[in-house]
């Protein structure tokens, strides 16, 4: 039966002295994986684990989170991976919310931790440290002493095995469940659409808790054999280094890491012969970056991917020749075992070069949101996803997302995207980064506020910043005022926090 632990298995039995895992000195092959992934296993039964039970880890990049990842689903627990930058009470709403039966967490959140069992965190949850931390069993410790049997559940493919909470960017996060059935179609829709092989060497630097790097590349790497590498967090000269070093052939990351990446000042230097293809997603990428990458790395083939966590995660894409004809654009077709429509507010489909919201149905989309079956009906209609994103479709067939429909801007009775807005100021050479917010006005219903990040020593004001995207956007898209700031404020996965934002500047003069 496939299940997200069988595959662990079934390739430690076909490629047992495979270097599987590499975590700074840590290096497993597939069978020292396989064998730590029992011990652990073994524990956590010994703990009380059992099928069905909610398991939840927070920790960040480590070997020891892929090795808590695949025990969890070899006891036929459902997987809870938590954000490790929760505060204490956001911790104390997702151990909630999804009844979990054990809290697992690394060192660096366990000051969290602690705050939150101080404050009542569920008493009858049981909290395991992955290193020796003073008050809390060490699942590791006890790992290496363990000396039972080999515990596996017997698991289906129709089995719950994961609960991948939403980011919460527009209220609490909701947890969309899915079984194993569903998250092995995503690993097969990603070896189809980015060509992963046998032997591939993967980097890791994208948070592994979320549902890209966890499900679109852990899941279907260890599928086929290839070697993990993982870095405990983004830093543009580590990734170089091991891009290069590890003779990686595979990166996933969010736009801001690719945009960071190429400001390496010898990356042009470097030997990055065995890298052969980028996947970039989470969030939106402006095309003048896009054109620099393809200039910058010629031999890499980039792949776009455009969806949410909701479809697995799943949604649309763009292949390499896609990538380098629209460069500005979201994706051309649906991913493998998934369809796509673009409808207007009556459900009907648009016509090329209106907008309207891209809906998705397919094998991958999740079983409902946990215990929230009328957010799941409004969610999922006669079976189609609403994904709540706004997309144009153009007359060649692409689609581009312009704005989630929640936050379009209404000016003077147009309809204004924000994604066009940001585009074009992203082309201007003194912006690193930029997003765009809407304000209450008198007169026009909503006025364009343009939120930017200067490069060091750069000096701009909004007349200057109109007459250059005047050549780009028309008139009416042009912003209204420009707050200079010193960050954007961003979730983990790379998409901008616009809530955040309009607290902060949408009553706020320019």
């Amino acid at each position: 039966m496939a299940t997200i632990g069988a595959t662990l298995r079934s390739t430690a039995k076909r490629v047992p002295d495979r270097e599987a895992l590499v975590f700074g000195d840590h290096r497993y092959t597939y069978a020292e994986l396989d064998a730590q992934v029992d011990r652990v296993a073994g524990v956590l039964a010994a703990q009380g684990i059992r099928k069905g039970d909610r398991l939840a880890l927070m920790a960040t990049n480590s070997d020891r989170f892929v090795i808590v990842f695949y025990a969890a689903h070899r006891l036929g627990a459902i997987f809870v991976p938590v954000n490790p930058g929760s505060a204490a009470p956001e911790l104390d709403y997702l151990v909630r919310d999804s009844d979990a039966a054990a809290l697992v967490f690394d060192a660096a959140v366990a000051p969290t931790v602690r705050k939150a069992v101080e404050n009542g965190l569920a008493e009858t949850l049981r909290t395991l440290a992955m290193s020796e931390i003073d008050g809390f069993p060490d699942l590791f410790a006890s790992a290496a002493a363990y000396d039972g049997p080999v515990v596996e559940a017997a698991v289906e493919e129709t089995d719950d095995a994961q609960i991948l909470y939403t980011s919460g960017t527009t209220g609490s996060p909701k947890g969309a469940l899915f079984d194993h059935h569903r998250e092995l179609w995503v690993g097969m829709g990603v070896m189809a659409t980015a060509g992963l092989r046998d032997g591939d060497r993967l980097l890791h630097v994208a948070p592994l808790y979320h549902a890209a790097e966890l499900c679109m590349l852990i899941i279907p790497g260890t599928m086929v054999g290839a070697t993990h590498i993982v870095q405990s967090g983004f830093d543009p000269m580590k990734v170089a280094d091991a891009l290069e070093r590890e003779r990686i052939t595979l990166l996933f990351g969010v736009p801001t890491m690719y945009q960071f990446l190429l400001r390496v000042p010898d990356l042009a230097q470097r030997d990055l012969s065995t890298w052969r293809t980028a996947i970039y997603g989470a969030a939106p990428m402006p095309a003048s970056a896009v054109e620099q990458l393809l200039a910058a790395l010629p031999q890499v083939q980039f792949m776009q991917a455009c969806g949410q966590t909701e479809a697995g995660p799943g949604g649309i894409f763009a292949n390499h020749a896609q990538v380098c004809e629209r460069p500005d654009a979201s994706g051309r077709q649906a991913l493998p075992m998934m369809e796509c429509r673009i409808v207007d507010l009556d459900g009907n489909d648009v016509q090329p070069g209106e907008v309207g919201e891209l809906l998705l149905r397919g094998e991958t989309l999740m079983k409902g949101y946990w215990n929230k079956p009328e957010a799941t009906a409004d969610a999922i209609r006669d079976g189609w996803l609403h994904t709540g994103d706004l997309a144009r479709l153009d007359a060649d067939g692409y689609m581009t997302l312009v704005d989630r429909l929640k936050d379009m801007i209404i000016t003077g009775g147009r309809n204004v995207y924000s994604v066009e807005v940001e585009n074009a100021i992203a082309a201007h050479p003194d912006i690193l980064d930029v997003a765009i917010i809407a304000r209450q006005h008198a007169e026009y219903g909503e006025s364009i506020v343009a939120i930017a990040v200067l490069k060091e020593g750069a000096a701009l004001d909004l007349d200057a910043l109109r007459e250059f995207c005047a050549e780009r956007i028309a008139a009416y898209k042009l912003p209204h005022d420009l707050v200079i700031t010193e960050q954007i404020p961003r979730n983990p996965s790379g998409k901008i926090l616009k809530r955040t934002l309009r607290e902060r500047f949408a009553a706020v003069s320019s």
